[in-house]
């Protein structure tokens, strides 16, 4: 873009535009965000884009699943920790004693940027549970907890099978049910360790291994 068609750009356009590269940037801090439960796991991590990636994609799957809209889902997913890039992640033992206006802090987020209008109704409704969308993105909030801590309890946390209890009972849906039972189940390595085909393993370097 020259000069020239910067001066042609209508100034509340530049303006939208300028908060929208701001929600680039502050959507960035969650991956120097930190989830702080895992300290008292006493072993795991992950900061909380990270969380938001795989809780998005598994609500997207839940909701095809359960019939529901897997696009608001995922979007409800994908926004839901959002202002925790200005509040900081707390944990249960945290919110014992400090609390955050988690609306105030996404408000502000998405102000001036043309979002607010489609982001905030999602805050709302996933904060109501009151529709099949939001229960199934709860879900998928606990799911993607209770994939990390199956992971932390193949590696030999024990304290990790007690934490997949609680995730458990927080559940909502049929659906969510299932697959949280059918991952407590897995072996959190058999995706890949087993593979398509068990005989790549051996191969290596996909030759076939000489007899």
């Amino acid at each position: 873009m020259t000069t020239d068609d910067l001066g042609k750009v209508d100034m509340s356009d530049r303006d939208r535009l300028t908060r929208l590269a701001d929600l680039v940037f502050e959507a960035g801090m969650l991956r120097k965000t930190p989830r702080t439960g895992y300290q008292f796991l006493g072993s795991g991590s992950e900061n909380v884009a990270e969380h938001s990636f795989r809780t998005a994609l598994i609500g997207f799957t839940l909701a095809m699943q359960a019939g529901a809209d897997p696009y608001r889902t995922m979007a409800m997913c994908l926004f839901h920790d959002l202002h925790e890039a200005r509040t900081g992640d707390f944990n249960y033992v945290n919110k014992l004693y400090n609390t955050a206006d988690s609306r105030r802090a996404l408000a502000d987020a998405v102000a001036g940027t043309g979002l607010s209008a489609v982001v905030l109704p999602l805050h709302d409704e996933l904060e109501d549970a009151a529709s099949l969308e939001a229960r199934l993105a709860q879900d998928a909030d606990q799911i993607d907890l209770i994939a990390n801590l199956k992971e932390e309890l193949d590696l030999g946390n024990r304290y990790a099978s007690a934490w997949i209890d609680a995730a458990m009972a927080r559940l909502r849906t049929d659906a969510g049910r299932e697959l949280a039972r059918t991952l407590a189940e897995t072996d959190h390595a058999e995706w890949w360790f087993n593979g398509p085909d068990r005989q790549w393993w051996n191969r290596k370097n996909g030759t076939a291994p000489k007899d």
